[in-house]
């Protein structure tokens, strides 16, 4: 069928809003009318020159949207559903299997290549050249998206769906890692290291569990502001002089959680100075540039670890944050602001300038 979707043709080039041919639903796959897709930093990547992923691609990885086809062998959705999009997995490696298919052995190819396993894209462009359509699974800056049917988490229809999206991935990051790969606990002490969408869910979260001191490190004013709101119960400045010494001071030598959301190496070593003996670090996002620690950082039994999309199962998790957003526990709603697909250069410029959390892309209906 033919769709409207946002092509990035050059890593230094606007989006351009194309009319596609979209192939339909394969086994096991299902065709999605997209309803609201969420804008994340990871987006950005594929303007990255040598990235694995590159243009022609149609990025987006946060997409919700309506049911409206189902290939051969799906089952567990059928037309008219409504759905969040999340990221792929195979479902059978190790991993998969231990209920940890965020590590599963072919994510980045399934996720960051923006194409299938193959190479192959459901997606040709009006010349009948290829696309990379097969971003996160779902490439959902378009009309409508072809996913795996196991990608997909159903929801209520009572809910608004435009507003779901960003739960696939960095609310659901940001969230997980404090509930899921952290394990924060009530009474805990937490500092998160930006306030963007992934660190105010993180925010939110140690809220939920009971953390008892969240600390929220950003540059941005606004943000620390919002952070406030959303539950921290202090924040700082991260230019701030001898922020670890600081940040250390107010959590009694040392918080037991930290958690960094920028990828910066000069704030994870800062985030990890800043636990106290035994603590742990975790790291989300792309890493820019090599971390190098002191030969005493570590050696107190401090940890750091690596997380992908916070550890969760979308299926299991996904569904948990909605009750908590339902009870008035998790306003992610106050993270977003909708734009019109055909917007989608103005909600980029937004988001990169920190003027806007969480952009959402709504196409016409």
């Amino acid at each position: 069928m033919r769709i409207k979707a946002a092509v990035l043709r050059a890593t230094d080039a606007p989006y351009r809003i194309e009319e596609v041919e979209l192939a339909d639903p394969g086994p096991g796959e299902v065709r999605v009318r997209i309803v609201g897709a969420g804008m994340c930093h990871t987006d950005l990547l594929p303007r990255v020159p040598e990235f694995m992923a590159g243009p022609p691609i149609i990025p987006g990885h946060e997409g919700s949207g309506v049911v409206e086809a189902v290939g051969p062998g799906v089952d567990a959705v059928e037309p008219g559903d409504h759905v969040v999009l999340s990221y792929d997995s195979c479902r059978s490696c190790a991993n998969c299997l231990s209920s940890h298919t965020a590590y599963c052995d072919t994510f980045f190819q399934r996720n960051l290549s923006g194409t299938g396993l193959d190479g192959s894209s459901p997606v040709r462009d009006g010349d009948g050249r290829s696309v990379a359509a097969r971003w996160f699974g779902q490439s959902s800056f378009a009309t409508h998206s072809v996913v795996s049917a196991r990608n997909v988490v159903k929801v209520d229809k009572e809910l608004p769906l435009e507003l779901l999206g960003p739960l696939g991935c960095g609310i659901q990051t940001g969230a997980g890692s404090v509930i899921i790969a952290l394990g924060v606990i009530a009474g805990a002490s937490i500092i998160v290291f930006g306030a963007g969408g992934v660190g105010l869910s993180a925010v939110m979260a140690a809220k939920v569990v009971g953390a008892a001191t969240i600390v929220a490190v950003d540059v941005n004013p606004g943000r620390l502001e919002l952070a406030r709101e959303l539950g921290a119960t202090h924040t700082f400045d991260g230019a701030q002089e001898d922020l670890p010494a600081r940040l250390q001071q107010l959590t009694g030598g040392g918080a037991q959680y930290s958690l960094d959301t920028t990828g910066l190496p000069t704030v994870i070593t800062t985030a990890v100075k800043a636990l106290r003996p035994t603590g742990t670090c975790g790291l989300v996002g792309a890493q820019q540039g090599d971390l190098v620690l002191g030969p005493g950082d570590l050696a107190v039994g401090r940890n750091v670890k690596g997380i992908l999309e916070g550890d969760a199962v979308p299926q299991l998790f996904i569904p948990q944050l909605i009750e908590l957003w339902r009870q008035g526990r998790f306003p992610f709603e106050r993270l977003i602001k909708t734009f019109p697909l055909d917007r989608i250069n103005e909600a980029e410029q937004a988001a990169v300038k920190g003027e806007v959390v969480k952009p959402v892309l709504v196409p016409a209906s």
